[in-house]
């Protein structure tokens, strides 16, 4: 039932991602125009120790499109770069993610695409407070988007502090 279910939902879950990476990724010119080069080229996370417990994850695989954006792979096996993440802790690293921290990651492959996917996780950033004033206008979306700092730092301090207490657990 798990299965099938998984079977259903992950394509649907990956299409929704790469809409929200092309947005950005189209955005931003010059992440395109890197990203250019390695046409044809795939890129694939793997999400390494996940909990048993769990569904398993979708296959994230991206092959770069001849536009300089991307196309999710949900079938291939042989990528040019591959990224692991640790994901023992899908919350620890979905809440880490949104507070800015970036994982520790293993990376094998292609060293020009690995240094071009390093240059877009470090500067590209999803303006959501333009696309907000595009969709409800200026005013509700600066609120919205206060809202959304003020609540982020919440987050970010909170993992900080869990780190923090966990650490010191750890050395007892």
């Amino acid at each position: 039932m798990i299965d099938k279910l998984n079977a259903l939902l992950a394509p649907a879950l990956m299409e929704r991602v790469v809409l929200v990476l092309n947005h950005v990724l189209a955005s931003a010119p010059e992440a395109s125009a890197r990203l250019l080069p390695h046409q044809g080229r795939l890129l694939q996370v793997t999400l390494d120790n996940w909990p048993r417990l769990l569904p398993p994850p979708p296959l994230v695989a991206f092959r770069v499109t001849p536009a300089g954006l991307v196309e999710w792979a949900p079938d291939e096996a042989q990528a040019d770069l591959r990224v692991r993440v640790d994901a023992a802790n899908p919350a620890a690293l979905a809440l880490g993610m949104l507070t800015g921290v970036q994982p520790a990651l293993e990376i094998e492959g292609d060293a020009q695409l690995a240094a071009d996917i390093d240059w877009l996780v470090k500067n590209l950033r999803w303006d959501i407070a333009a696309d907000l004033d595009r969709l409800i206008g200026p005013g509700p979306a600066h609120e919205i988007v206060r809202l959304g700092t003020w609540f982020a730092k919440g987050l970010r301090a909170a993992f900080e502090r869990a780190t923090a207490m966990a650490s010191s657990m750890r050395s007892r």
